[in-house]
């Protein structure tokens, strides 16, 4: 046992939910060596989210703002009241994407020599915020002094003209490796047995195109009627997405399996994964279907570094539903044993990511 204390790393989200960027953080700080770094969080929801528990089982403080709102001049006193009464801090590592520089300037006037702006996507909705956000993002490099990506593309998009340090996605890679006895036992449960079993992993919201994967399964459903959706996550549409499939008349044929924790089983069930993205910064749920051993059909709107086995492959979001669901049921026979060991060796497992990232903490803390 050190009796030095930890250097203690401030993450600023929106909120600890079971999204990608905080699966993402969660999946570092399990496996980073607490005694030497640990993980604060500043969210901007007064409610508990999903992995709270879990952060202060780990030993991690979690801090309450006000929503982001760059007009809202309360917001600004109350970062800047934080920042002032937590002067510990050495290292803030920000998630916010375009608005990154607004907490990033909160930090900077505090004196916090090292300030983090990672980018976790590589454009934004075309929607009311789209000219405020861009409008920020010019601004972060002002507020910086390091910029991190989820992939080469997230990083040119949000930070050109940057040093930009590529973070890998990493997964525990043998929590989703293939195991056939799992994937029996998770198709009793969710009463399967020789259908086709489609599966997509994200939240309901614009980017992730679920409409048109609705279409797609349409499009596959009519060519093979034993087919399956199972839909993991929820969202903005949730609703709207559930009054598109109960009109398509699909019945019990998508199942909408809402947040769920164990997302690493239902990947065994399933033997197509189905990501049409409009955008992805990285796809951190393509990379866990890819260690389960799914074939996995992409948007090539997707970076491509995404793609690390033969079982993953890119289809054109304009070719159409019915070509997606061609390709789906061209079944080529893909071996699933082993695909989380070529996951691994891309780098995308876990002890890789937090290793640097522990380095890094250490060397500029």
């Amino acid at each position: 046992m050190t009796n030095h204390r930890p250097i203690r790393i401030l993450h600023i989200v929106t909120y600890m939910s079971l999204g990608g960027l905080e699966t993402l953080i969660m999946n570092v700080f399990r496996n980073i060596d607490r005694e030497k770094v640990q993980f604060d969080f500043l969210v901007h929801r007064k409610n508990r989210a999903e992995y709270d528990d879990e952060i202060e089982k780990l030993g991690g403080r979690i801090y309450r703002l006000p929503r982001l709102n760059p007009f809202n001049p309360g917001y600004y006193r109350a970062l800047d009241a934080f920042f002032r009464e937590h002067p510990e801090y050495r290292i803030v590592h920000c998630h916010q994407d375009c608005l990154s520089a607004i907490p990033l300037a909160a930090a900077q006037k505090a004196g916090v020599p090292v300030r983090i702006a990672h980018s976790h996507t590589t454009s934004q909705d075309k929607n009311l915020k789209y000219l405020i956000k861009r409008y920020y993002m010019t601004k972060i490099p002002e507020t910086a002094t390091h910029f991190f990506a989820c992939s080469r593309a997230a990083g040119e998009w949000m930070f050109p003209d940057q040093t930009v340090r590529v973070v890998n996605n990493g997964i525990d890679t043998a929590q989703f490796s293939f195991d056939p006895e799992v994937r029996n036992a998770v198709r009793r449960e969710l009463g399967l047995q020789n259908e086709l079993v489609l599966g997509h992993v994200g939240n309901f919201a614009p980017t992730k195109n679920h409409s048109f994967l609705l279409d797609i399964f349409k499009s596959a459903h009519e060519l093979q009627p034993d087919t399956v959706l199972l839909l993991v996550g929820n969202g903005s549409l949730d609703e709207q997405i559930r009054a598109k499939a109960k009109a398509l008349g699909f019945g019990d044929a998508v199942r909408f399996l809402g947040l769920r924790t164990d997302v690493n089983r239902l990947y065994q069930a399933m033997d197509v994964f189905v990501m049409p993205s409009l955008y992805e910064g990285f796809g951190i749920a393509a990379i866990e279907a890819q260690a389960a051993g799914l074939r996995c059909m992409l948007a090539d709107t997707i970076p491509p570094e995404c793609k690390v086995t033969d079982g993953a492959i890119f289809c054109k979001l304009q070719e159409g539903a019915d070509a997606w669901a061609e390709e789906i049921l061209r079944d080529k026979g893909h071996n699933r044993a082993g695909d989380a060991e070529l996951v691994k060796s891309a780098g995308y497992d876990i002890q890789g990511t937090a290793s640097w990232l522990q380095e890094f903490y250490l060397e500029n803390g």
